[in-house]
């Protein structure tokens, strides 16, 4: 069978990666029907699709990503505009499908397949509602430790060794897990403290706690730090801009008239971490923990 899989891939090396990006693409389409009705507790289940005036949309007209724009972006049961975000996540989560899917071993590249569903929904209804479900961050935990115990290569483990590389890995995805849900703990208690009140929701360090278990401590670490470098510099770009965004914004309630969620931040880190940035953050944590230590870390 893998040999018949490794044959088409040599005759047809497009043809796995059309397939995980259509694959993605109908990911998408789910995650939209998630991040809407998960965070109001409607089934993910029941009913079918339905447009806002309550008709069910036919599945011609449910195709990810194209029937959008062959819609001109309006139902074609009343005319209701439908919100652009939905083939933006359609699109985005095709093309994260197809970034691993380029990157990864095939094992790992399903791995990162539902890390980055995880992340995309944990954000847009973070931005939506200032919450991130506990499924996304306690289950999402409890999955990324036992897919680190399938798949040992999600932790750089060969899964020569059977079992002892496995634990390896699954040891690695729990000290990821610990260290990136205390970190963010204890930042939210200081920051509370000094500034005396509610900097951070119990569900960022939750959440930090999943990202932590897919990449470990150090991809855990880059999250916390690179994101909140990465949000900030996206907030100063929105502060200049602020006064062409709107003309009157109560600022008491955030940068944008409202508060500003962290989550999306963890997730934009977490994400660069595990598909671009793990041989170069990884290294920079072992030359400094050379330089602390005096003798090579393995």
């Amino acid at each position: 069978m893998l040999s018949d899989l490794a044959t088409i891939n040599d005759h047809f090396p497009w043809f796995f990666s059309t397939l995980s990006f259509l694959f993605g693409a109908v990911v998408g389409s789910f995650l939209n029907v998630c991040i809407y009705r998960i965070p109001a507790e409607k089934s993910i289940v029941v009913p079918g699709s339905r447009c806002a005036c309550g008709k069910p949309i036919a599945w011609y007209d449910n195709i990810p990503i194209l029937s959008w724009f062959v819609l001109r972006g309006k139902a074609r049961c009343c005319g209701q505009p439908f919100n652009i975000r939905y083939p933006f996540v359609e699109f985005l989560t095709a093309t994260l499908f197809l970034t691993c899917w380029l990157i990864f071993p095939p094992a790992v590249a399903a791995c990162g397949w539902a890390f980055v569903s995880i992340l995309l929904c944990a954000t847009f209804i973070d931005l939506d509602h200032m919450i991130i479900p506990d499924r996304f961050t306690v289950g999402a935990a409890m999955l990324g430790l036992f897919l680190s115990f399938l798949v040992p290569s999600l932790h750089a483990q060969s899964g020569d060794l059977f079992l002892i590389d496995n634990l390896r890995s699954v040891i690695h995805s729990g000290i990821g897990l610990l260290v990136g849900s205390a970190t963010v703990l204890w930042i939210a208690l200081v920051s509370e403290i000094i500034l005396r009140k509610e900097t951070m929701g119990f569900g960022d360090v939750k959440f930090m706690g999943a990202i932590g278990a897919f990449t470990g401590w150090e991809g855990a670490l880059f999250a916390i730090f690179g994101g909140a470098i990465l949000g900030t510099a996206g907030l100063a770009v929105l502060l200049v801009l602020r006064p062409l965004l709107s003309k009157k914004i109560n600022t008491e309630d955030g940068l944008l008239g409202r508060p500003v969620p962290f989550g999306p931040m963890l997730a934009l880190g977490g994400l660069l971490y595990f598909l671009f940035l793990q041989e170069p953050v990884d290294a920079y944590f072992l030359e400094n923990a050379e330089m602390l230590f005096g003798e090579t870390v393995q």
